[in-house]
Formats: structure tokens, sequence, C-alpha cells
């Protein structure tokens, strides 16, 4: 299973900033602490906080990010943009690998590490994908998904400053998976810190650019944006960790839980 349908409503994902992933886990979970009553539902107890989060968000990636994304689209044609994903994914392959095996997936941990291989050397480090045309499509895998597969519940819904909709499992998976994707392993001090952000800040940027369309259609088109980005994401993620415990992902409809159900299709 490909990861490019699964990224569209996490684009503001910024993979790289571990220091300020955990910060930020810090000050909404110190947020959520002073939250209490409300007409919140059991899942999502933390929803005021969770809401004042993604208004930020969306705040932000209007003013600053989604223009970064646009000129760095308009800078950069089709071509060069498609060699900065292969390199910055095939980056994260070693990660996948070790939590395919965590999770006791020996055929996606075969197919990554041979992912990994012919990428770095046939696809000259990266820049292309030779592997796929081989029939080895990229593989899910990340500390969150292993959680899952270990048997650790979700936790409460959770908005995470720049890195959007999560839940408690897998802000602390996602922690983990910062500091475990080169070149965090491989580059130490200041100078690791300083590429990994600047290959992290890219990565969020050309994800961003890819998604420009789809994500302004779902913002235009749902009746309550926070509901609908919960759901999608819930769905989305449901498909992942289904992965993680070897099972085939089940077709379904993403749906906005918003819309009336009277309303005829289009």
């Amino acid at each position: 299973m490909t990861l490019d349908g699964q990224r569209r409503v996490r684009s503001l994902h910024f993979a790289g900033c571990g220091n300020l992933a955990a910060v930020v886990l810090c000050v909404v979970l110190a947020g959520c602490a002073t939250v209490s009553g409300g007409d919140t539902s059991p899942d999502d107890p933390f929803e005021p906080v969770n809401r004042a989060v993604l208004d930020t968000n969306t705040a932000l990636d209007k003013a600053l990010i989604k223009p970064i994304a646009e000129a760095y689209r308009q800078a950069f044609p089709q071509s060069v943009r498609d060699r900065i994903r292969s390199a910055i994914d095939n980056l994260a392959e070693p990660r996948i690998f070790v939590n395919d095996l965590l999770q006791r997936r020996p055929n996606a941990a075969g197919i990554t590490f041979t992912r990994f291989l012919v990428n770095t050397t046939v696809g000259l480090g990266g820049l292309f994908d030779p592997a796929t045309e081989q029939g080895l499509p990229r593989q899910s895998g990340d500390f969150g998904q292993t959680l899952y597969s270990w048997g650790v519940d979700d936790g409460p819904y959770l908005v995470l400053l720049f890195f959007g909709p999560s839940n408690f499992r897998d802000a602390l998976g996602l922690g983990v998976d910062l500091y475990t994707t080169p070149p965090a392993l491989v580059v130490t001090g200041h100078a690791g810190t300083i590429t990994g952000l600047a290959v992290g800040t890219v990565d969020g940027i050309d994800l961003r650019s890819r998604n420009i369309e789809s994500l302004d259609e779902i913002i235009a088109s749902a009746l309550d944006y926070y509901s609908n980005l919960k759901s999608l994401t819930r769905q989305q993620r449901q498909a992942q960790l289904r992965e993680a415990r070897g099972l085939a992902p089940e077709p379904q409809e993403l749906t906005d839980p918003g819309s009336s159900a009277d309303e005829p299709p289009k």
C-alpha cells in the first residue's frame, strides 16, 4: 500500500523538528490539563484546546505555509520536486524497516529493505524510485503503529501545533520517529539539528505543495472543518493500523460527518 493518499490531510506535518515536537506535546498536554467539563465527546475530552490549536494551525498555514508552498511549486518544475520527494522518502526507509520488524511484518520489512537498497544504488541515493517500478511499493511503518501492534490504546484525540491531528499514542510515536529518522542518526550535535530541521522543513513544504487543491476543497466543503478533519484522519489512520497487525485495509469511503444524510448525491 502506498502512502501518498494517506498524507493528503496531514500536509502540515514538518517531519524533522524533533525538539519542537516535544515542546509542542508538552504545551498541548499542559493546556489540556486545564480543561474540565464542557460539552465534549468521550473520545475527544480536550476539544476546546484542540479547536484552538487547529485554528492556530489554519492561520499559520494561510499566512505563511501555503504561500511558501505555492512559491516552491512555481519555482521548481515537477521533475525536480519529484526528485526531492523521492530522496526524502528514501531517508525514511530505515525507520520504516525497523518498525516493520517490530510489528512482526517480515514481508513488509523485506520489501522496505529491498526498496532502500535498490533506490539508494540504482536510484542514485534515492533521487529516483525504480523499486516501485519493479513492483515494490512503499510500506507504512511508524512507531505509533508499532505501539498499536503492541496493544497500546489510542488515548485522547489531540491536535498538535504544526503537526496536526493525532492522539496520545501517535504523538509519542511521532517523537520517536523524529529522533530515529536520518539524518538525525547520521549527523550529530548542532549540525544534526540544523540538518534535520532543513530536511523536515523541505519535507513539509513539498507535501503542502502537493495538496494545495485537495486541502482547499476539504476546507471549502466541510460544514465543520474540525469534525471533518478528525473523521478523515481517523479513517486513514485506521487503514495504517490494520497494516501494523498484518490485516488487509478495508475499502471505505471517506465521509464528512457534518454532511446531511438527506443531501442528494452529486
